[in-house]
């Protein structure tokens, strides 16, 4: 208890420096900038009279860990790249700025009255506890009863320290009361506020599903190299048994011969079934040589006419990759089997922090956005925080158009 007290007494002590200070600097720092405002340099002092109205706002959050226990977290939105003008408009759209400018103002009267009010409460209470020790040295015989005779004798001056010890503890409370008030007027203005704790938020929740969506991505690549070096490896080795055996039962004129035949169809049906799994799960092309060449695969098993245009060195995150692949995959199906398409055009356009897909073709239109394999597309790239569009109009073209960020 007497630590928190003297806790609250030297921040409501240093408030007075402090809040003198502040206003100083707002009214310097609001005359500096107005007036420069209409020149090249206004931009630059903002930014400068921001970034110093920014450090006292930071010591002005320390100082109110020591009523609260703990300092405030800063409410800043991270710095944006630009020029000068760019970066002053960025750091004056923040809410956080201006409520800490607010604070320098209102934290000079505030910390003048209370901070006053804290030393004269305890050096009222201190100086009657004290009171035998040096009143004797400024005797008052014109002071009114009863102070004539608690301050000219001695046993007045004892009872003075009995009722300074007795008045002590609510002096106390009442110097903590003050400071945790001040120190609530502080954390209404310094701490950060609503509107960037939605910011962190969903900020925080864009990391944990770009997280998801990795774990994910690297899971299915998983099994599919399991599929590929386990199952698959296994049906070709017995593929390869049964066709020796074939091999020695045809030298042998051996009457079940027929019924190898028969199992090696099987194998070969069930190994071409195991590589479309491998390949709808997770292409392996994308992983050895990217999107480009997974995508000059595809048009080239497609009977369509088919033009690809994009960078053949380009890589992007696995699970954008992913997701542009079956883009494609879904669109040259459905121009093939129902639109009635002879030709299709891929583009593939990087962008800040993204990848556009998009894939044109000449069919008849008349795509259903809601069906089963466009929405699940849509959903497919809405996962990553995309955008999946389609245009269909009837006569055609077919436009499907995803957007996918490459950024976390």
């Amino acid at each position: 208890m007497t630590t928190a007290t003297a806790r609250s007494l030297a921040y409501l002590a240093a408030g007075i420096l402090a809040g003198a200070a502040g206003f100083a600097w707002t009214v310097a720092a609001l005359l500096a900038v107005g007036l420069l405002a209409v020149t090249q340099l206004g931009g630059p002092a903002f930014l400068g009279a921001a970034w110093v109205t920014r450090r006292l706002a930071a010591v002005e959050r320390r100082r109110v860990g020591w009523v609260l226990g703990r300092p405030l977290d800063e409410p800043y939105e991270p710095a944006a790249p630009g020029t000068a003008r760019e970066r002053a408009a960025h750091v004056a759209r923040q809410p956080a700025t201006w409520r800490d400018l607010a604070w320098l103002v209102v934290s000079f009267p505030l910390g003048l009255v209370s901070g006053v009010s804290g030393l004269v409460v305890t050096a009222v209470l201190l100086g009657a506890v004290a009171a035998p020790a040096w009143l004797w040295a400024v005797p008052n015989p014109r002071a009114p009863w009863p102070l004539r005779t608690l301050l000219t004798t001695t046993p007045g001056r004892f009872t003075l320290t009995a009722l300074g010890l007795l008045l002590l503890p609510v002096g106390a409370a009442l110097v903590r009361r003050l400071a945790r008030a001040v120190a609530a007027a502080a954390r209404a203005l310094l701490a950060p506020g609503a509107h960037l704790q939605l910011v962190r938020e969903a900020a925080r929740l864009a990391e944990t599903r770009s997280r998801v969506v990795d774990a994910q991505a690297a899971e299915l690549r998983r099994i599919e190299r399991d599929l590929h070096d386990g199952a698959q490896a296994r049906i070709v080795a017995a593929g390869m048994t049964l066709a020796l055996a074939a091999r020695k039962l045809r030298a042998d004129g051996g009457a079940a011969l027929s019924d190898v035949d028969l199992a090696r169809r099987q194998l070969d049906d069930a190994l071409a079934e195991l590589r479309r799994l491998v390949r709808g799960i997770h292409p392996p092309i994308l992983t050895d040589r990217g999107l480009h060449a997974a995508l000059a695969a595809l048009a080239a098993d497609s009977p369509l006419a088919v033009q690809l245009r994009g960078d053949p060195a380009g890589r992007y995150p696995a699970a954008v990759e992913s997701a542009a692949y079956f883009v494609v995959a879904e669109g040259l199906a459905n121009a093939g089997k129902h639109a009635g398409a002879s030709w299709c055009s891929i583009v593939l356009t990087p962008t800040a922090g993204a990848l556009a897909v998009t894939l044109t073709d000449d069919g008849r239109g008349g795509a259903d956005p809601t069906g089963g394999g466009l929405d699940g597309l849509r959903r497919r790239v809405e996962a990553l925080d995309g955008k999946f569009t389609v245009t269909s109009p009837p006569g055609g073209p077919t436009v499907l158009h995803a957007e996918l960020p490459c950024v976390s």
